[in-house]
């Protein structure tokens, strides 16, 4: 039986050679195999080698300090695919100086293209995509000047007399994942993970171009002592097996922490009554937001304002059991996590793996999802992934958000700046954001309003002063907040003039209110 070899982190970083494609599979510090990354790193730091490398990820793979962070050299790294850099600050800063190729493909397309490229195909044929920055008659995902004269890596074909983005295949030398248990024989699984990920999609995919793949556990058993069914990557594929040797440091579930059982479905944590999110600008608009609920249905979160606020208003609001979160690494229920550790949740249902979470959102279409905004314009166009000279990437944004029935986005009406309070049920604008939003011209093209209008498309857009939807005649002002100036507080604030809705309403009063419930699932169950 074919088996891999036992190694150090700095025997498998010896093995990867100059010039090489490397593939790591993770998501935020979620299954970084840490003690591989590292050793890569070092070896470069030390000699030079490896060099010349082109790295490709599918989700953002850092905590502003670890994971994928450790490539950011600029002689180390010559090309980077990936889906987003928003964690990775040295990483934007290298393609923001044009120090590296750098392109972009929609994390979910990114996911599943690990599946075409294992099962021979001419890639992954799909919608996602088209219209956005991601086009190659736009930008073609190409995130910095040097790149823009670079070949493509994607095109758009026409399919019975449909057009279609294809995202072509992307040969890979290596492929670095993580699991918890791995026997003598090289079987692998990821019992404490926090997610299950594309593994195995993505290292068929390195096999089908003849690469090596190197796997980090942190337990080694006997052989034949795990179960069949939770063997996630067969021994016979990989190559070499690292055992952890600081798990607390390099093989944590997340960056927040070392190991909780309620974030990998072994045991469900308790939940306060107390656990009450206090008033805040984020909470507004996350309130209003989810308003544009109904009974039954299913939503996505995004990163930001969303996974933020949305799970724990929906606990406090007792509507758990009446609505079901998604997250596009494959949760279904529970709690989501934020910031640093996005993409995890506590007694969740169910954790499918990532690339199959994105048949659903690519598929039907999740019923509502939650997203951040940066911009938006007359038009309905939205830029959620360039807000700066520092680009952050796609993430799950444009496969979600292309398919949905129903997007909602969550945004600050100004930025920089802005302090809000909230007396009385009124909203107080202490100082105003110096960034305006509502911009006649968006930097960057991630989410097309055209296309949305021509679809028949739902789409709110909710900030804590000022509610807009997109109707087929263009983006309409539908309501303000109380204690709000319609001319200088909104229309003033705005690169362009709005459609006004004859019938502009003022945000409810309870939206504005200290404590918990303010009345949601009431809202929801009688409109």
């Amino acid at each position: 039986m074919r088996k891999p070899v036992f190694i150090t982190g700095e025997e498998a970083a010896a093995m990867i050679a100059d010039n090489a494609t490397v593939a790591t599979i993770g998501m935020t510090l979620v299954s970084a195999a840490e003690t591989i990354l590292k050793a890569i790193e070092q070896r470069f730091l030390e000699t030079g080698s490896p060099r010349g490398l082109t790295l490709v990820h599918s989700c953002g793979q850092s905590d502003r300090d670890r994971g994928i962070q450790h490539f950011a050299h600029e002689t180390m790294l010559s090309r980077i695919i990936g889906g987003h850099w928003g964690l990775q600050p040295r990483m934007m800063q290298l393609i923001a100086d044009n120090k590296i190729l750098a392109y972009c493909i929609p994390q979910g397309q990114f996911a599943q293209l690990y599946r075409s490229m294992a099962g021979g195909e001419p890639g992954k044929i799909t919608k996602v995509g088209l219209g956005t920055f991601i086009d190659p008659r736009i930008d073609g995902g190409k995130m910095n000047e040097i790149t823009m004269i670079a070949p493509d890596i994607n095109e758009v074909v026409t399919i019975g007399g449909e057009e279609y983005m294809r995202y072509k295949p992307i040969p890979l030398d290596y492929c670095i994942i993580r699991g918890t248990y791995v026997d003598e024989y090289g079987n692998l699984t990821t019992d404490e993970e926090a997610m299950q990920l594309e593994v195995f999609s993505a290292v068929m995919a390195c096999k089908k171009f003849g690469g090596k793949v190197l796997a980090q556990a942190k337990y080694k058993v006997k052989a034949g002592s795990l179960h069949c069914k939770r063997v996630i990557v067969p021994g016979v594929f990989i190559d070499a097996v690292v055992i952890c040797p600081n798990p607390e440091e390099d093989h944590r579930q997340t960056h927040s922490f070392y190991m909780d059982p309620a974030y990998c479905g072994d045991t469900k944590a308790p939940v306060s009554s107390d656990d009450v999110l206090p008033i805040s600008l984020r909470k507004v608009i996350g309130r209003r937001a989810l308003m544009e609920l109904a009974p039954d249905d299913v939503l996505n979160v995004g990163t930001g304002i969303p996974n933020d606020v949305v799970g724990p208003i929906i606990t406090e609001e007792g509507m758990s059991e009446d609505v079901t979160i998604t997250v596009e690494s494959g949760i279904y229920g529970g709690i989501p996590m934020g910031g640093i550790d996005f993409g995890i949740a506590r007694n969740q249902f169910a954790l499918v793996r990532h690339d199959d979470q994105f048949d659903y959102y690519n598929g039907p279409g999740v019923d509502v999802t939650y997203m951040g905004a940066g911009e938006v314009d007359a038009e309905g166009n939205v830029n959620a992934t360039r807000l700066g000279p520092k680009p952050t990437g796609a993430g799950g944004f444009i496969d979600i958000t292309t398919n949905a029935k129903h997007v909602v986005f969550c945004s600050s009406f100004t930025a920089k700046g802005l302090d809000c309070s909230f007396e009385g049920g009124r909203l107080h604008i202490n100082q105003e954001g110096s960034l305006i939003k509502f911009v006649s011209r968006i930097k960057q093209v991630s989410y097309n309003g055209r296309i949305a209008r021509e679809k028949g498309q739902k789409m709110h857009y909710v900030t804590e002063r000022a509610v807009f939807e997109l109707r087929p005649e263009g983006l309409t002002l539908t309501e303000i907040a109380p204690g709000i100036d319609i001319q200088t507080q909104v229309l003033d604030l705005m690169e362009f003039t709005p459609l006004i809705s004859p019938d502009l309403k003022e945000m409810d009063t309870a939206i504005f209110m200290e404590g918990a419930p303010f009345g949601l699932r009431k809202y929801i169950f009688s409109n």
